[in-house]
């Protein structure tokens, strides 16, 4: 996973076992370490696709401020707890060094290094979703892309239709035939910040945006988010003329048939289209 670092963090604070510990506040210092999937906020430049490790910066400092913990172990168990919230963060590692250890002897401090997932603290899930994703392309090596989308879209995929070969509709003369298919993603994502990833993807096969249903490495379009409805300039949910495609209607009607209009297959006007397997046969 992708890490965003957060060093040296000072707080004054009460902490330890001892009389004296007990009476006045002493420093330590924090190293945390989020780790997640930054790929969407390397793409998006978006502050809504990533951690937002100042916040995350704030409340650990607010944690070890009021904390009345007597053992290292503790504090920085309930740093990483809160740090695991956040979105995008799947694991924290959190670093606590104490820089005026009650010992004796000569060294520069004491520390507890622990390292926690989602999955070791029973945090519950975060809200999933589910999308609906349209995939398609007749540029260069079209299975190629297909293997690319789905690969993207991750381990998230609960659904996925065979692959159908279909003639191009509108746009310009002369384009090569296309390869569709359909998905479903079980997603914690927003809406907008599930855009934002198909976008991403698109970006990964260097799709160009230069005729109007022109030919394309790879569109990768979001049809539907769960049961909701969106209309803005960004993004329109349900998407717009999916009801009109048959290259759209046939993979869906494998996946989510319940999203098909009624009747569909015998009032949509047919294209030239073909089924070709699934994609793993393809390959």
């Amino acid at each position: 996973m992708d890490k965003i670092e957060i060093t040296g963090l000072r707080v004054m604070t009460l902490v330890g076992v001892l009389a004296h510990e007990r009476e006045s506040a002493q420093p330590l210092e924090f190293d945390i370490t989020l780790e997640g999937d930054l790929r969407d906020a390397g793409a998006s430049d978006d502050l809504a696709d990533t951690a937002h490790y100042g916040l995350v910066a704030e409340r650990a400092a607010a944690i070890a401020r009021e904390s009345k913990d007597e053992l290292l172990e503790r504090l920085v168990h309930r740093i990483a707890e809160d740090a695991l919230t956040f979105d995008r963060v799947e694991a924290v590692e959190v670093v606590v060094r104490k820089l005026r250890p009650p010992i004796p002897e000569d060294l520069q401090h004491t520390s507890v290094r622990i390292r926690r997932t989602r999955a070791d603290l029973q945090i519950p899930p975060r809200t999933s979703h589910r999308a609906i994703v349209a995939l398609g392309t007749n540029l260069g090596d079209r299975v190629a892309y297909l293997k690319l989308a789905v690969d993207e879209l991750g381990t998230g995929i609960i659904g996925q239709s065979q692959v159908f070969e279909t003639a191009p509709v509108g746009g310009p003369d002369n384009q090569g035939a296309y390869l569709n298919m359909v998905v479903a993603v079980e997603t914690s994502l927003d809406p907008f910040a599930m855009l934002r990833r198909c976008q991403r993807i698109e970006s990964l096969a260097l799709r160009q945006r230069v005729i109007h249903w022109g030919p394309r490495t790879l569109d990768v379009d979001l049809l539907f988010y769960d049961g909701v409805t969106i209309d803005s300039p960004e993004l329109t949910i349900p998407h717009p003329r999916y009801a009109e495609r048959r290259f759209v209607l046939a993979p869906l009607s494998e996946v989510a048939p319940e999203l098909c209009p009624k009747g569909w297959d015998a009032t949509v006007a047919p294209d030239d289209i073909m089924p070709l397997g699934p994609l793993a046969d393809l390959y």
